[in-house]
């Protein structure tokens, strides 16, 4: 099948609500390591003067907003998915079928931090389009083969193949 013939079939709800479960859980898992560290840090400091750590809510939820948003923009970035959508078999890529650019990941990356809930727009949306995607002009697609990403199946640009 040539790469112009190729359709991208966008993910539903389900996966890509799936996909955000396994991608929190990691990003709970490196902010319990940097916890685990910053307490043994401490207790390397001052070993006889040791007490756990207190963490302001400022600084817990600043540290945890930067790290999502990093997590999911470099994911993005890299590789056009998290581990959590490639796991489910999912990629984020421009109405196109290309993989986004940095900035774009950047954008989609802290408007789902924030807005998180628009995800759930893609279980009413008749193309299948959260909140973000729409406003950001992305997708989230299926891929076709495990290790082969979508935007490598998208046709090049300029050559008249519409993706709608």
């Amino acid at each position: 099948m040539s790469t112009a013939t190729v359709r991208l079939r966008v993910a539903g709800v389900v996966t890509r609500c799936a996909a955000s479960v396994i991608d929190l859980v990691i990003v709970l898992i490196v902010l319990g390591v940097a916890y685990l560290g910053l307490m043994l840090a401490s207790f390397t400091y001052a070993p006889r003067h040791y007490h756990m750590p207190s963490l302001s809510l400022i600084f817990s939820g600043t540290a945890t907003v930067v790290v999502i948003v990093v997590y999911l923009a470099s994911s993005w970035t890299i590789s056009g998915r998290t581990p959590g959508a490639a796991l489910m078999g999912l990629e984020v890529v421009d109405v196109r079928g290309r993989r986004i650019g940095w900035r774009r990941a950047l954008l989609r990356a802290v408007f789902c931090t924030f807005f998180g809930v628009g995800l759930l727009w893609s279980g009413v949306d008749a193309g299948r389009r959260s909140v973000q995607d729409i406003a950001l002009r992305t997708r989230v697609v299926y891929t076709r083969e495990p290790g082969v990403s979508a935007s490598a199946l998208a046709p090049p640009p300029g050559n008249g193949a519409a993706h709608g």
